[in-house]
């Protein structure tokens, strides 16, 4: 990245910080930048000005006039995928709660503290981050703790061990404790928080019958998706199988939920409402269970996790069997399952022809994640679209102007684009009336018939 690049990110960064936004969509060249006022600041960048040579000022009649008809044109393409990131999460969790979740800071370890800050800050550095996170710590930990057992040092991996399993037990009680503070909020700003949930994930769900099925991925642990599609009456099919406590199956069939019209000879219909959810990163509530990977019954906004642990027939007496990336598995083989098969699924779908991805509160800090991005947009005929609310570090603009592929991306980033609530009403196109309108469109040809000089002007 050339060091204008650098001093430009930097710039737009200040803008987000200012409660500005920034936008690329349909022919845009140029990432536009917008100030808290609406003000453009790069008027030169900006085709669709009105031919405005001085200043141009945007609202949002401008915006949804710009934005809602071409996510509606890209909702509609052969493939779709949405990625969602923790800004899911914080959205809905400020929408309930007008407060922001506290981070769970780096964990701490007693042992091999200096020896594991260090490893676990090269590691960052090699993703591209400047500090290292949880995960971060937690993955060094692992590997330290294999190589003792390596070494025979039975005493100091097994002190390890115990601060390893105190650390994940902590962090999944920080997302039981996320989880409960959205369940249990103040009625109006629970419903008002799940309302646009929902409707976010209609937007994306409603599509026609003869397209192929959504594709949700996340790289949260909680089920805060879970919860919005079952509100929304949104079926959810994922690798596990079974009722009371699924397992989760390598085997990749392509299930489907299919209806018989009555009165109708021939193939069944696909049923509408229907989506692909894979948990990238695994899940709150998926246990290791000897050489199986089980999904508990562990409620939305329960406070323990350790009873549950508990179950007849459920071989799982510590944090360390949870699933949730990166796991504390006794081998390479198995730690790398079922993270490598949700990753086959998530570049199987993604990198294909006609294939649109959507990502959303997703800062773009996973580089494992951020390169079958960048598969598929070698693909000419894909499309990327970012929204987000802001981007703190910069890793967002900085894949932005890495990728080189900027005819395929779209942008929507700031206060006013960024926001789930104005995302829902304004910009993201409506479930479910997309075909009544082409019925009203194809009605109203019929009727009134379309002049050539219409068409002219439509296009």
């Amino acid at each position: 990245m050339s060091n204008e690049q650098k001093t430009h990110i930097d710039r737009l960064k200040e803008i987000l910080q200012k409660n500005g936004n920034i936008i690329k969509i349909r022919y845009d060249r140029e990432l536009i930048s917008v100030d808290s006022d609406g003000n453009v600041q790069n008027i030169d960048a900006c085709t669709w000005a009105d031919g405005s040579t001085d200043t141009f000022t945007l609202n949002k009649r401008i915006f949804r006039k710009r934005i809602e008809p071409w996510l509606t044109s890209l909702f509609q393409s052969e493939h779709l995928s949405l990625l969602c990131g923790s800004g899911i999460t914080r959205s809905i969790r400020l929408l309930a709660h007008d407060t922001d979740a506290k981070n769970m800071g780096d964990p701490v370890f007693t042992n091999y503290e200096k020896e594991i800050e260090l490893a676990a800050k090269k590691s960052a550095k090699d993703c591209g981050r400047e500090n290292g996170n949880f995960e971060d710590h937690i993955r060094v930990a692992n590997d330290l703790l294999r190589g003792l057992k390596i070494l025979n040092k039975t005493e100091e991996a097994e002190k390890l061990k115990e601060e390893i399993d105190s650390k994940i037990s902590n962090f999944a009680e920080s997302i039981l404790k996320s989880e409960k503070s959205i369940a249990t909020a103040i009625e109006d700003k629970r419903e008002k928080a799940f309302s646009v949930l929902v409707n976010f994930l209609l937007s994306f769900a409603s599509r026609t019958g003869n397209r192929e099925r959504l594709n949700i991925f996340t790289t949260n642990y909680d089920r805060l998706i879970e919860v919005g599609a079952e509100l929304a009456g949104i079926h959810l099919m994922d690798r596990f199988v079974g009722t009371v406590m699924p397992i989760f199956r390598s085997s990749r069939l392509n299930l489907d939920i299919h209806y018989n019209p009555p009165g109708i000879r021939g193939e069944p219909r696909y049923l509408e409402g229907v989506a692909r959810l894979t948990k990238l990163h695994g899940s709150v509530d998926w246990v290791q269970n000897k050489e199986e990977i089980r999904r508990i019954g562990l409620p939305f906004g329960a406070e323990d996790i350790k009873l549950y642990l508990k179950a007849p027939g459920l071989d799982a007496k510590d944090a360390l069997k949870l699933m949730i990336y990166p796991n504390s598995a006794k081998d390479r083989e198995t730690a790398e399952y079922p993270y490598v098969e949700l990753f086959r699924d998530f570049a199987a779908a993604i990198c294909r022809p006609n294939n649109t991805l959507v990502t959303y509160g997703y800062g773009f800090g996973d580089d494992h994640i951020n390169r079958v991005i960048r598969d598929m947009l070698t693909i000419p005929s894909t499309h990327l679209v970012i929204i987000s609310y802001d981007d703190p570090i910069g890793r967002i603009l900085s894949f932005y102007y890495n990728s080189a592929r900027y005819a395929q991306i779209s942008v929507l980033m700031g206060k006013e684009l960024g926001d789930i609530t104005n995302l829902t009403n304004d910009y993201l196109p409506k479930p479910a009336i997309d075909r009544n309108i082409i019925r009203m469109t194809e009605l109203l040809q019929r009727r009134m018939g379309v002049s050539s000089d219409t068409n002219k002007g439509s296009d």
